[in-house]
């Protein structure tokens, strides 16, 4: 059977599956929509936590971040899963028990202030819609690639699926929906990388054929061959760090309570009955995440090589040592019709040059005749679902990662649209607007804008300011200053009061939006007063994705501040932080 009927019938039948378990867990009432009516078992909350947290950032992206970047793309892994331990101990535990649908819910109760819910609200979806962009970069490349269409194209029926069953389904279906899509991202991850770990090292568990020799008989490591070959074509050695250690740094620390101040991931710790279903949710998720995390590196080191030997082929830094255009692989011709990767004949000689910026290595090619780079674009997000035909993997295999990478992308996407409508629906139109409003009537709310976000996020997603994995590292700082400060006083600070609390918000998501402005524009909005996105220009080398844990230092150092010099708070709110952070029962254990 060909490659295109094949896809077609896997990616249809796990569409079907979705869009069956969407109507059948069709949510009913508003707490099946916000919440699933807090019953789901924590093994499987942990699953679907896996899958909401595991988007096209985790699946598509960041394997071709690691690809391109080396070293400095494991600040990915260690940012997002170490947030994860933030999280357990830290937040879903205490957020829990307090037993409200939404953030924003918790901080307007906690600060008590309507105004502190409200500038809640606009930080949620400023974080959320930020990150559900990153998200339809993934679901366009998947589905222009899967399509064979265009970019734009694959963009829109990307959204039409994603509409069906995230508007019919609610957080009820959504949860029983991603965790069929966790099977089958899990599976459609880790089945190539295990072909193709045994193709080049033979060595089936990936993780460790990173460290393994190469199969051909040489005795090489992959790293040190793939060292090499980025070397010889005038690249920075893959395994060298390349960015600042400050950078690296304020980066990971980003990524970490960017992780523990995500609405939507939060929420997933009230679908369960109790609070210690939500610390064990955490573990399990954890344990689901860690399958694809560590797998990760492999996967980005291997298609890396693998590129670099079906683009550049013969002996490396000799004019034979390039491939013709007309005798391009497969897999090049694919993937060209997505518009996402370009060639350049620069030197009109029929043949694809493919090297790095090295001076030494520049001047030798230029007595080649060479003018350059010519893949002019070589989109990172294209490399997971490229490498089984790289590889030239089976049919089969192909097909599965082009449904694992749409079952990543939607999953995420329908949990992030869910964040969105339930701070319009529940947060700002029954908490502040129109409180006497009715069930039936929030939850078309609810669904109308769920609607409305796909729509705003599909065009933003058209031409997102960087790569899935860059655009979610931006929607994380955004989180990073501006929720996780408020969270984390909520809970630990009985003296941070409702106007600290505004104004630490304030400071931090806007100090983080004009930096990220300054050198990206911010929603496609461009100004002349921007400089070019480089190390020369960011403020002591700290990159707008890394610049997040400024703004959250920014947050806790104003909210204090205006706190210490404001009205204190209530004792009854002092009373609040208590009982949210003592443990049942223990109460009455210290009073007698």
């Amino acid at each position: 059977m060909d490659l295109r009927t094949l896809t077609f019938l896997v990616v249809g039948a796990t569409f079907a599956l979705y869009v069956y378990i969407a109507i059948r867990a069709r949510a009913g009432t508003t707490a099946e929509f916000y919440v699933a009516g807090k019953g789901v078992h924590p093994v499987l909350n942990g699953m679907a936590t896996g899958a909401d947290w595991m988007s096209a950032a985790s699946f598509i992206s960041m394997a071709g971040i690691i690809a391109f970047k080396g070293y400095d793309g494991s600040v990915y892994l260690m940012g997002w899963t170490g947030g994860y331990v933030l999280l357990a101990m830290l937040l879903a535990p205490y957020l829990r028990k307090y037993g409200k649908f939404t953030v924003p819910e918790f901080i307007g109760d906690r600060y008590y202030s309507n105004k502190a819910r409200l500038v809640a609200i606009i930080c949620l979806i400023v974080a959320s819609l930020t990150y559900v962009i990153g998200q339809m970069k993934g679901i366009g490349v998947a589905f222009s690639r899967f399509l064979e269409v265009d970019f734009a194209t694959g963009l829109v029926a990307g959204m039409a699926i994603v509409f069906v069953y995230a508007v019919l389904g609610g957080m009820k279906g959504i949860t029983y929906t991603q965790i069929a899509q966790y099977c089958v991202l899990i599976f459609a991850y880790t089945v190539p990388a295990i072909f193709i770990g045994l193709n080049l090292t033979g060595n089936p568990i990936p993780q460790l054929g990173l460290g393994s020799t190469m199969a051909d008989g040489s005795g090489v490591y992959l790293l040190d061959k793939l060292d090499q070959v980025c070397v010889d074509l005038g690249f920075a050695a893959y395994t060298a760090q390349k960015g600042t250690t400050i950078n690296i740094f304020l980066l990971t620390l980003s990524l970490m309570i960017g992780t523990a101040g995500l609405p939507h991931v939060i929420t997933r710790f009230f679908t369960v009955p109790k609070v210690k279903d939500a610390r064990s949710s955490v573990g399990w998720s954890l344990v689901f995440i860690a399958i694809l995390y560590t797998t990760a590196p492999a996967v980005g080191a291997m298609a890396y090589l693998n590129m670099m030997h079906t683009v550049q082929v013969g002996e490396v830094g000799t004019p034979a040592g390039n491939i013709k255009y007309d005798d391009r692989p497969s897999w090049f011709k694919n993937w060209e019709k997505t518009g996402l990767l370009k060639f350049e004949d620069k030197n009109g000689d029929g043949r694809i040059q493919y090297y790095g910026d090295d001076k030494e290595f520049a001047k030798k090619a230029e007595t080649f005749g060479w003018k350059g780079n010519e893949m002019v674009k070589v989109d990172r997000d294209i490399m997971v679902l490229a490498n089984p035909e790289i590889a030239n993997l089976p049919n089969w295999v192909i097909a599965l990662v082009a449904a694992g990478g749409i079952a990543a992308a939607l999953s995420t996407a329908a949990g992030l649209l869910l964040a969105i409508a339930s701070a319009i629906s529940h947060d700002l139109l029954k908490g502040i607007l129109k409180p006497d409003i009715d069930e039936k009537s929030e939850l078309m709310a609810s669904r109308i804008a769920m609607g409305g976000a796909i729509l705003v996020a599909g065009y933003l997603g058209l031409n997102p300011p960087g790569f899935a994995a860059q655009v979610v590292a931006l929607a994380f700082g955004l989180a990073a200053s501006s929720i996780f400060p408020a969270l984390m006083m909520g809970i630990f600070s009985r003296r941070t009061n409702n106007t600290g609390a505004i104004s630490g918000m304030l400071a931090g998501l806007g100090t983080t939006l004009l930096y990220i402005f300054w050198f990206k524009g911010f929603l496609f909005i461009k100004s002349t007063a921007m400089l070019p996105d480089n190390p020369a220009n960011w403020l002591g080398g700290i990159s707008p994705e890394a610049f997040g844990a400024v703004g959250a230092m920014i947050n806790f150092i104003v909210a204090l501040t205006v706190s210490h010099f404001t009205k204190d708070v209530p004792d009854h709110i002092k009373h609040l932080v208590e009982d949210i952070r003592v443990p049942f029962g223990s109460r009455a254990a210290v009073d007698h």
